[in-house]
């Protein structure tokens, strides 16, 4: 278990919204815990505190988040959907929030805050 809000924040997306968010930020993801409820994303110290996505849940300073040990990279349970290879743990928090907002708003809804 590992202290969120120190070295980095952390955005739970559940599973299926999780999926689709892989496939739209393609190479911009960096590091991504998988446990079958949910998929968690690192984003930047303090991004926590603005994060608003309805239906998702943003890890700060007092959450902690199981990190599985980086050789862990298959299921079943907690494993790294993508491994922190190379250091690359942190996910540019405002492309991760447009997917998000793109993976969850049902079809047909229009994405504000986009350009």
């Amino acid at each position: 278990m590992q202290a969120a809000g120190v070295a980095w924040d952390a955005v739970r997306v559940p599973h299926s919204a999780g999926l689709r968010v892989l496939t739209l930020l393609g190479s911009s993801s960096g590091a991504v815990v998988q446990d079958e409820p949910a998929l968690y994303w690192f984003v930047p110290t303090g991004s926590a505190a603005s994060w608003d996505v309805p239906g998702t849940r943003s890890l700060g300073l007092t959450h902690y988040l199981v990190v599985p040990p980086t050789h862990r990279v298959q299921g079943p349970g907690l494993h790294w959907r993508i491994p922190p290879d190379d250091g690359a743990l942190i996910t540019e928090v405002d492309a991760l929030r447009i997917a998000v907002q793109y993976a969850m708003a049902p079809l047909g809804t229009a994405i504000t805050g986009t350009t």
